[in-house]
């Protein structure tokens, strides 16, 4: 009886913004662009207002023949009607697919042709651009134009259908950093247990404070973001674009005191800290997921607030997961960082543990495979359910990481499995190290080269040239490190969530090496 109880709990992509019209529906919403798929040039809106373009979504949709139990794909260019196209799918009773708008041509057609005859909502950017030149009316059932469709569409036959628990509801895709990205299917009810130790860290936050998220609303963590604000009726702030000029405006104009996106933005960030109009001052809490955040960023970040006591907020996880563990830096705190610690599981919703390659545990302080647990855990990869089993045992699930849990129960990371390197012990340590001693540098990567020596590939502030002595005298007592390679800050690959494509930056520098 109690496993059923559990079992009912949900998270609904359908009625989330129904819920909180209910409940909270004169709540502002500021956009940094217009709704691309709908004729309108205005970028604030409140929830009720919201709730109704999902219904107007839906009336689009269903007229266009989507239904219940079909898969329906969307890839169209970053903007929030994403999420509005998203939610009108699911309360539709379809399955939303979402892939990346960052994804090339190529991979999203391999992706469809996986998926087997599904629906596709795109638009005309897309299909001009990345799309061009792929078989897509053989890959897909209908496609569908988001922004090529009437505004103001109704249908009286159209009634909502909520999806099961504990069928699958939302299908997203992984980065991608080692090929093709697999797709992970999630359950209203696992959903529901990601979104609950969220709700407990935002408990603290008083409901008139503003939120602003940068996300990508192809990523499912965007939907638990979204979920927390929308539940507690919180004044939302949703930036589609990352440019630090974009940022810096709207950043500005609506002084959010919280704010989420990428660890990899937040570097791009770190200039707002100097700009005169205070984008950062109002914001108590920063917050980040994805991956490891550099300790030269955070003590920035918190530097820029005006706040009594600002806190960064660090998550762990994945997409297969949602977030494992969690730290809090404050200023003090900040001080002596340690990039490599992403703190203690959410107890006792989630556990994590280092093991060996036998999968036997490690005792605290020793170095191994991370192996984490949660309620959270997606259902299975589609189409690929033999390579999902291999990583589950029993409860625990293997994140592809190397670390080890200290004597605190404090998980610190190495390196992904797949990116070690002989010469180093932690290429994240070594890159956390390098862009705190150099304050001129927006990235540094080590990947290995020809000969599987490190590499340092770097990109400075601005593309500026990098200071050759300043260089020389930061890595003296470090002579295993081959010269480093400049990059524009552009011409690094990166997945969806900002994230490098080491495999991909590490065959392109060995090469050009070998050319």
């Amino acid at each position: 009886m109690l496993s059923q109880v559990l079992h009912s709990f949900e998270f609904s992509l359908g009625t989330m913004f129904h819920e909180a019209s209910m409940r909270h529906g004169k709540t502002p919403v500021v956009l940094d662009r217009p709704l691309a798929s709908f004729d309108s040039t205005t970028d604030t809106y409140t929830f009720s207002e919201l709730a109704a373009l999902v219904d107007e979504l839906c009336a689009r949709l269903w007229a266009a023949g989507l239904r219940a139990g079909q898969q329906v794909a969307v890839h169209k260019t970053e903007n929030f009607d994403l999420a509005l196209l998203t939610s009108a799918a699911s309360r539709i009773g379809a399955t939303p697919v979402l892939l990346s708008p960052g994804l090339d041509g190529g991979v999203v057609a391999a992706l469809l042709e996986r998926l087997g005859d599904p629906w596709l909502i795109t638009d005309t950017a897309k299909l001009a651009g990345e799309l061009r030149d792929q078989p897509i009316d053989d890959l897909v059932a209908h496609t569908f134009v988001s922004d090529a469709q009437p505004n103001g569409s109704r249908s009286a036959d159209f009634r909502p259908t909520r999806i099961h628990p504990r069928e699958v509801a939302l299908i997203t895709h992984t980065s991608g950093t080692t090929g093709i990205p697999k797709f992970v299917a999630h359950t209203p009810n696992a959903m529901w247990w990601r979104l609950l130790p969220q709700m407990a860290l935002a408990a603290r936050i008083p409901r008139s404070e503003t939120a602003a998220f940068c996300t990508s609303y192809a990523h499912s963590r965007s939907y638990h973001s979204l979920g927390v604000a929308l539940r507690k009726g919180m004044p939302l702030v949703l930036l589609s674009d990352p440019a630090t000029d974009n940022a810096e405006e709207i950043l500005a104009r609506t002084k959010p005191a919280l704010l989420e996106t990428y660890p990899n933005n937040f570097v791009m960030w770190e200039s707002l800290v100097d700009s005169k109009r205070r984008p950062l001052a109002n914001v108590r809490y920063f917050t980040s997921t994805f991956d490891a955040i550099h300790p030269r960023t955070v003590q920035r970040l918190l530097d820029g607030s005006a706040r009594r006591g600002p806190m960064y907020v660090q998550l762990y996880g994945q997409s297969e997961t949602g977030p494992i563990t969690a730290r809090r830096y404050t200023r003090k705190s900040a001080a002596s960082i340690d990039g490599r610690c992403v703190g203690r599981p959410l107890w006792p919703l989630t556990g994590v543990r280092a093991v060996d390659a036998q999968g036997r545990p490690r005792p605290r302080g020793e170095v191994g495979y991370v192996q984490v647990f949660t309620r959270g855990r997606a259902r299975t990869y589609v189409g690929e359910h033999a390579r999902y089993a291999r990583q589950v045992d029993g409860r625990w699930w293997l994140m592809g990481d190397m670390g080890q849990v200290d004597r605190w129960g404090r998980l610190h990371l190495l390196d992904r499995e797949v990116d070690q390197i002989d010469a180093v012990d932690s290429n994240l340590e070594l890159e956390d190290k390098l862009l705190s001693l150099l304050d001129e540098l927006s990235e540094v990567v080590v990947i290995p080269d020809a000969e599987g020596a490190p590499v340092p590939v770097v990109c400075v502030h601005g593309d500026a040239p990098l200071d050759a002595d300043r260089w020389k005298r930061a890595v003296a007592d470090m002579p295993f490190l081959r010269d480093p390679i400049q990059l524009p800050f552009t011409a690094v690959p990166r997945t969806a969530t900002w994230k490098v494509k080491r495999l991909e930056l590490a065959e392109r520098i060995k090469a050009d090496q070998n050319a």
